[in-house]
């Protein structure tokens, strides 16, 4: 069967001059995020900053923080199948910086704060994708009315729990980075300090609505907000077909930028940098705006809530993760130390935080927060056996697609 013809635009050639003109004479972006700016919690000033820049520094202090190597084994999207090539979140995050460094390339942006947002906005996230989310949410929430999420969760990991010393701009650019709100226009609002970050930050816990009124202080968390669904619109597609959850592309209504995943990327690429160059916010045409809702809506209806798909989680995982919250934080109101979240948790990171000489953590964390923070760091497979470790009579069982399923 002959396939469809892919399209592929690339940038006028009026603009491409312009690029290359402006770099042959040396032109920066005025609205660049300069490494000088960078603003820490500490501002230790003696570090070199030939050898490691500050956003640079802030992409190894997140790639070397012991929750990183965890992004391997937590769902994108699917959760219950024995395949290497569905998409983990540890590509989800790698594809989103790649993308964004090349937007933030073309428009003369900071690609090393790009790159920092970009590998650590879900360093926060649970098992089980956003459906893990809502369940800890839930959880949460009986317990102490607060709200849980993920964005949020990672600003805590890398500024509350290990206590890295990241910068402001980094954080801010994770913070805000949910890829759940398409927008036709990104504009940062101006720049903060800790104090006013630390108030957005909390405000998130205790409101539900400040989630989707969070805007980022630069351009380059801007590109990455963006980017975030550029990601895995259509490599969630991929992966979809990968599944056998859906069979052939045509169940897909055909966009202004294509329907499959290299079109969507190349063509939004386009079109971001045509709208956006020089100027002090990210554009997209509203052609090319409502075709990202149209396909959000389309993978929203045939994909994420894809009856199979939500059924096992309501099922499986939500009665699943409750029980291990409790569990957990009965341990903890016993002080067992000798349980998992002792042994697991509280003695790693006391550990790992002592090298950097911050504070106790047990002393300095509230219970619930204790649990939620070991629960949110857990990988998948991680869950799933400590589960079984806790609650070995119990008839929930997660049931894995095995690579050979369906082979005669």
């Amino acid at each position: 069967m002959e396939q469809p013809k892919k399209k592929y635009f690339d940038l006028s050639q009026e603009l491409q001059e312009r690029i290359m003109a402006d770099r042959e004479q040396g032109k920066v972006n005025p609205y660049r995020t300069r490494d000088e700016d960078a603003i820490r919690r500490k501002q230790d000033w003696d570090r070199n900053k030939l050898l490691r820049p500050a956003y640079i520094r802030d992409v190894e202090k997140i790639m070397h923080c012991p929750y990183y190597n965890r992004y391997a084994d937590k769902t994108q999207v699917f959760s219950f199948y024995k395949n290497d090539d569905i998409t983990r979140r540890a590509l989800h995050v790698q594809l989103v910086s790649r993308i964004a460094r090349n937007i933030g390339s073309l428009l003369g942006l900071n690609v090393d704060l790009i790159e920092a947002i970009a590998l650590g906005h879900d360093i926060g996230h649970t098992p089980f994708g956003h459906a893990g989310e809502r369940y800890l949410n839930e959880c949460l929430r009986e317990h102490t009315g607060r709200y849980f999420n993920h964005n949020v969760h990672s600003v805590r990991v890398l500024d509350g729990i290990l206590q890295r010393n990241v910068s402001l701009q980094t954080l801010d650019g994770i913070l805000c980075h949910n890829g759940e709100f398409a927008m036709q226009e990104y504009r940062p609002t101006q720049m903060g300090d800790f104090c006013k970050f630390d108030a957005k930050f909390e405000e998130c816990y205790v409101n539900q609505d400040a989630i989707g009124k969070l805007v980022p202080y630069t351009l380059e968390a801007c590109v990455v907000r963006i980017c975030d669904m550029i990601a895995y619109l259509g490599k969630d597609r991929q992966d979809a077909k990968r599944a056998n959850l859906i069979i052939e592309d045509r169940i897909f209504d055909e966009q202004a930028f294509g329907k499959s995943n290299p079109e969507i990327i190349n063509n939004l690429i386009v079109n971001i940098v045509e709208n956006s160059y020089g100027k002090d916010c990210i554009l997209l045409d509203e052609e090319y705006y409502k075709a990202i809702k149209a396909t959000k809506k389309e993978n929203y209806e045939k994909i994420y809530f894809n009856e199979s798909i939500d059924r096992l989680y309501e099922e499986k995982i939500r009665p699943m993760i409750h029980q291990v919250y409790e569990r957990l934080l009965s341990d903890l109101k016993q002080h067992n130390d000798k349980s998992v979240i002792f042994r697991h948790h509280i003695d790693f990171l006391n550990e790992d935080n002592a090298f950097y000489g911050v504070d106790n953590y047990l002393e300095v964390t509230e219970e619930n927060q204790i649990v939620v923070d070991f629960i949110a760091s857990m990988t998948d497979d991680y869950f799933v056996d400590l589960y079984e470790y806790l609650f070995p009579k119990s008839s929930q069982q997660i049931r894995y697609v095995s690579y050979f399923d369906g082979i005669d």
